[in-house]
């Protein structure tokens, strides 16, 4: 599984590749999924580039992708575009367009009563467990672990030189991940190393711009469908090589 994150938290500052609008979210998703893709996760915008919660935010970016790709597509509930998580719950409750699975980040207050929620009507969950908060331990403690899609396990380490190492301290701190399907990535300039670590220990992984800007060699992504074609080909070939199956047992 190779999934692709879309735009994340950029803005059009980092550059026209970067999809904003539902329709250039729609098209860089089919492009993505024609590269190879097998999922969509993606940061719904206001006109002025904002993440949102908003249902009249949301729906447009689903119906919109959700016309080109028949791949499953998931949203953020990431407590930076709604602080509050009274706030927070009570925009995702209000949604009228459900996505197939929304990420929904263990740390941050509230992750327990969102993802609860989303749960009851049938959205599928991804819990994000980032490296360097406390995202791991409360995951373990919690009751809704045996019932989420996956465990996103995002390496925030953007040292390309230590994130495999931050990787592995995080796939440790998650140990068995109540039996659940891990999804490890990285970001920045730690994004390629810890794709290439995922590809060694069989697990699912994820790439776009949402991650990171670059091609391995640095130069400038012109797409995301152009980082999901490079992606599969670095993916398959660490996977091929084999040879580390520390770990491995995260993705069964």
């Amino acid at each position: 599984m190779v999934q692709v994150c879309l735009n994340g938290r950029r803005t059009a500052a980092d550059g026209a590749a970067v999809p904003m609008s539902p329709r250039d979210l729609a098209r860089s998703a089919a492009e993505a999924v024609a590269a190879g893709a097998t999922s969509v996760h993606v940061h719904p915008k206001t006109p002025c580039g904002h993440d949102s919660l908003s249902p009249r935010v949301l729906a447009p970016a689903l119906e919109a992708i959700r016309a080109r790709v028949p791949v499953p597509v998931g949203v953020t509930t990431g407590a930076w575009a709604e602080p509050d998580p009274s706030a927070r719950l009570a925009r995702v409750r209000s949604w009228s367009v459900l996505p197939d699975f929304a990420s929904v980040n263990w740390h941050e207050p509230g992750a327990e009563e969102v993802a609860g929620h989303l749960l009851s009507v049938g959205v599928d969950v991804e819990a994000g467990i980032w490296s360097g908060t406390g995202g791991a331990r409360r995951f373990a403690a919690s009751p809704l672990g045996p019932r989420v899609l996956r465990v996103l396990a995002e390496v925030t380490d953007p040292d390309p030189a230590t994130a495999e190492a931050s990787a592995r301290e995080l796939l440790a701190e998650l140990g068995t991940a109540h039996g659940r399907p891990v999804l490890l990535h990285g970001e920045e300039g730690g994004t390629w190393p810890v794709l290439r670590l995922a590809g060694r220990l069989g697990l699912a992984t994820r790439i776009g711009l949402e991650d990171t800007l670059l091609l391995p060699d640095g130069r400038r992504a012109v797409s995301n469908a152009r980082l999901v074609a490079e992606a599969r080909a670095r993916y398959g070939a660490d996977a091929c090589a084999g040879g580390d199956n520390s770990g491995a047992e995260q993705g069964s």
